[in-house]
């Protein structure tokens, strides 16, 4: 089983990753996140001098595919997790099960000025991620989603339920 995990960013994508990778105890389960195959800073546009993180085309996205499909052939359950889940059509063809972290722009804004992880990001960066996100990390299709609200604490069992529909 692929399992996608989208959302905006500081919505929660790798937490509930690791919830349902510590739920699946007897399960195999690998984690990918799409952090991890990242293009080096040299090689990625800038906005206003600031490296832009917020394009798909940050992504090593062979190189993430490749990992996917080698992963499922190992694991039982391989998720899928970041900003750019559910862009690149090749890899959303591949997850039986689509989970979608909803936050509204008032909860991302306060939540990505705590974020401190690269440093303080200027409001204007903060608004530039806000609407790549609109512009490249909603879903498109909406076959076996399940849609979240992230301004809340997610109810794993809701979460462990849908997976468990195939398992």
């Amino acid at each position: 089983m692929i399992i996608g995990i989208g959302g905006c960013s500081n919505s929660g994508k790798s937490g509930l990753a690791e919830q349902i990778n510590n739920f699946f105890t007897v399960k195999r389960v690998k984690v990918l996140c799409q952090d991890d195959f990242v293009k080096r800073r040299n090689f990625l546009t800038k906005i206003n001098g600031h490296v832009n993180w917020e394009l798909p085309s940050t992504i090593k996205f062979d190189e993430y595919l490749n990992a996917v499909k080698k992963a499922s052939s190992k694991y039982d359950i391989v998720i899928c997790e970041g900003l750019f889940a559910f862009w690149f059509e090749e890899l959303n063809k591949l997850y039986d099960k689509r989970i979608f972290l909803n936050t509204g722009k008032k909860t991302f804004v306060k939540r990505k000025k705590k974020d401190l992880r690269w440093g303080k990001e200027p409001d204007w960066y903060i608004e530039h991620i806000w609407q790549s996100y609109l512009k490249y990390g909603t879903f498109k299709d909406t076959e076996n989603l399940l849609i979240l609200n992230a301004e809340q604490e997610i109810d794993l069992t809701e979460v462990i339920s849908f997976i468990n529909l195939d398992i």
